[in-house]
C-alpha cells in the first residue's frame, strides 16, 4: 500500500502499538475532524476495548471524544474490515508508530541513515560544552555531540525513545549523556543552562513559544542549532529557504548537498541576551 513517509509498513504493526503512545500524541490525534478517520477509529476502538480503555485513561480530557466516536460508529464483526481500519490508522500515525520500535529508525528513516555527524560539528564548537538535545528521538544528534561535549542532556517526551536512548548509552559505554522527559515548549531546566541547544524535526508547531524556550535555557553567547538530517524528500531550490520562519527570527542558514544528492538547510543562531 502507499505510505506517507515510507518509514514503516503498517501491516507489520498490531493496533496494540497504540498502547505505547503518549498523552500529548493522543491529544493531537483526537483533534482530527475528517469523517473517514473518525469512522476508522470508531471501528478499531470497538474491536480493541483494551486500547480504548488505555487511551481514555491516558488522556482523560479526550474521553468524551472517544465515547462519541464509538457511539457514532456501529460495531463491526468483519475481521478484514476491522484490520483495514486499523492499518489506515497506523499508516496515518506512522511518524509516531515508528517510535514504538526505535531500533528500526536508523535503517527506516532516511533523514537518519543518510546523515553524517560532521554536519553537526560544522555548526558550533562542541568541545567541553554542556549541550541540550531537544526532542532527542533515537539519538542521532545526542550521541554525535557526546563524542566531544562534556555533557549532553537528551530531552525526549516519548517514553519508548527515552528507554532506547538510555539502553544505547549503556550498551556503548557512553557516560556523559543524561536522558529525561520534556516538551520543546516546557523544558525542565533553569534559564541560561546550556552552551548549545540543538534539535532536528522538532520546532515548527508554535514558532514563537518554541524558539523562546530554546533561547531561555541557552546561555548568553551560546548557540541554537536546527539540524534536520539528510533526506531525499527535502530538496530545497536555490531561491527558497526550507525554514523561512527561522531566517525571519535571525537564524543563519547553512546549505549543503546531502548524501542523497538533495540540497539540505541547517540553521544556527548565537544567543544574545
Amino acid at each position: 500500500m502507499s505510505l506517507g513517509l515510507g518509514w514503516i509498513n503498517p501491516e507489520d504493526y498490531s493496533f496494540n502499538c497504540f498502547l505505547l503512545l503518549e498523552r500529548f500524541q493522543f491529544q493531537m490525534m483526537l483533534g482530527r475532524n475528517d469523517a473517514g478517520w473518525k469512522r476508522n477509529m470508531g471501528i478499531a476502538l470497538h474491536a480493541n476495548p483494551a486500547v480504548m480503555w488505555y487511551i481514555k485513561n491516558r488522556c482523560p480530557e479526550r474521553a468524551m471524544i472517544i465515547d462519541q466516536l464509538v457511539a457514532d460508529t456501529p460495531a463491526c464483526n468483519d475481521k478484514d474490515a476491522i484490520r483495514k481500519a486499523e492499518i489506515s490508522l497506523i499508516a496515518g500515525a506512522e511518524d509516531w508508530v515508528i517510535y514504538t520500535t526505535p531500533e528500526t529508525m536508523y535503517e527506516s528513516c532516511c533523514f537518519i541513515k543518510g546523515w553524517r555527524k560532521e554536519r553537526l560539528f560544522e555548526l558550533a564548537d562542541f568541545d567541553g560544552k554542556v549541550v541540550l538535545d531537544v526532542g532527542a528521538g533515537s539519538g542521532r544528534l545526542t550521541f554525535s555531540a557526546a563524542e566531544k561535549a562534556a555533557w549532553v542532556y537528551a530531552s525526549e517526551p516519548v517514553g519508548t525513545l527515552r528507554e532506547f536512548l538510555r539502553d544505547t548509552a549503556k550498551k556503548n559505554g557512553i557516560t556523559n549523556v543524561r536522558v529525561l522527559d520534556g516538551l520543546v515548549t516546557e523544558l525542565p531546566f533553569p534559564d541560561n543552562t546550556f552552551d548549545i541547544v540543538m534539535s532536528g524535526h522538532v520546532v515548527g508547531d508554535d514558532w514563537d513559544n518554541e524558539v523562546a524556550e530554546l533561547e531561555r535555557v541557552c546561555k548568553p553567547g551560546g548557540w541554537l542549532i536546527d539540524c534536520p538530517g539528510d533526506s531525499p524528500n527535502d530538496d530545497v531550490s536555490d531561491d527558497d529557504d526550507s525554514r523561512p520562519e527561522l531566517v525571519e527570527r535571525g537564524w543563519e542558514e547553512i546549505r549543503y548537498i546531502g548524501t542523497h544528492g538533495a540540497t539540505v538547510d541547517n540553521y544556527r543562531k548565537q544567543v544574545n541576551k
